[in-house]
């Protein structure tokens, strides 16, 4: 089999090749500036994606997992505040909240959105909660109408982890569409090469319509200064090269073509496995869009391991994002609160299976998973 034949989890190569020359120009250009650190195309790219989510201002920063620690600094976390965040995701919230000295709190989630349940979120919420952090999982925003209520009720900051579903639209009860990443106070994103909006190597950011958050967060971003050599904070240095400002820019134009082409994908994979009784498709829910940044089985225990190795025999690639509750993992286990009643968690650690997805995905190497798929499960029977 060529390497053009075989599927691919995540084709980056192939998404570059849809866009070669303006990529190779985009890099040429900040090669001849020679402007590699907070070069022009790092304030454009900020401006242009403050108006493609419909905020006042986008911070950009070195990874997702520093947006994510920026913003819990800027919301003045302090030693032993609590942050309720997914008990399903991945380390990165957890760990930077124990960076700064505070408390995960380990909610459960919808098994059938694998987003963090509100409910649980509402049970776990004391007097030293200072945030919630829902992550809109696989491509899928979180139930946000919910998590505004609670978060208002309990004058709670609202940290949105949009890293998985840059470009998915939430469904308010005003009538207006808002962008995942910009219901709450502060949004983050990373762009990690995988990601809908990926760059050539590491990268994040962070939005907001709040000024006195993004000067802050600009600010500790670079040092703790505003202006160089006054450090009127402990800052870190986090910043978005700008070779990865201009390949984004470039690459920015594109996501809402991208996107419908993950979710004609998404699409055509449900329209074909929806006969196959052993397997539970990812559900799309009324109060949001989906832009499927994995597209995401759940298969009984029994069975999702094998799947797995079948669909490897065939030359097929698939990946369990996560194996285990966070709660669950060694640095976390003796430093985090969890719901008691969270279970949906630990059944679907043992039960999702992700299926190659990506916008250069063709109906003829989707036939083959399907194939796969079905093959497994009828020798089966």
């Amino acid at each position: 089999m060529s390497e053009a034949e075989k599927i691919q989890m995540v084709d980056l190569y192939g998404q570059y090749l849809g866009m070669r020359d303006e990529i190779d120009n985009a890099i040429s250009n900040v090669i001849a500036s020679s402007s590699f650190i907070r070069g022009d195309e790092v304030k454009r790219l900020e401006g242009e994606l403050a108006d493609f989510i419909g905020v006042k201002h986008a911070v950009t920063c070195g990874t997702g997992t520093d947006a994510l620690m920026l913003s819990l600094m800027a919301s003045g976390l302090e030693r032993g505040d609590e942050v309720i965040m997914p008990a399903f995701t991945f380390a990165a919230v957890a760990e930077v909240v124990l960076l700064l000295g505070g408390v995960p709190v380990f909610a459960d989630v919808d098994e059938s959105t694998f987003n963090i349940d509100p409910e649980s979120v509402d049970r776990m919420v004391s007097a030293r909660t200072k945030a919630i952090v829902p992550v809109h999982l696989f491509g899928q925003p979180c139930d946000m109408v919910s998590l505004t209520d609670i978060a208002a009720r309990n004058n709670l900051v609202l940290i949105e982890d949009n890293a998985q579903s840059f470009g998915a639209v939430c469904r308010m009860p005003s009538g207006h569409d808002v962008f995942a990443g910009a219901v709450g106070n502060i949004g983050c994103t990373s762009f990690f090469p995988s990601k809908v909006l990926g760059c050539f190597g590491d990268g994040g950011a962070v939005f907001t319509d709040d000024d006195k958050s993004a000067e802050l967060i600009r600010a500790l971003a670079n040092h703790g200064q505003y202006k160089k050599y006054t450090h009127e904070y402990v800052g870190v240095n986090s910043r978005l090269d700008t070779l990865q400002a201009a390949v984004l820019r470039a690459k920015l134009p594109h996501v809402p073509l991208w996107i419908e082409s993950r979710r004609a994908a998404a699409k055509y994979y449900t329209e074909n496995l929806m006969d196959v009784p052993q397997i539970k498709l990812p559900a799309e829910m009324p109060e949001s869009t989906h832009v499927y940044h994995q597209y995401t089985l759940r298969v009984s225990p029994e069975s999702r391991d094998g799947l797995k190795d079948a669909l490897a025999a065939a030359g097929i690639p698939s990946m369990i994002y996560y194996p285990s509750a966070l709660f669950e993992q060694p640095a976390y286990r003796d430093k985090c609160l969890r719901d008691p009643m969270a279970d949906s968690c630990q059944i679907l650690t043992r039960s999702v299976l992700s299926l190659p997805m990506h916008s250069e995905l063709t109906h003829e190497q989707q036939d083959r998973v399907i194939e796969a798929v079905k093959f497994y499960f009828s020798d089966k029977d």
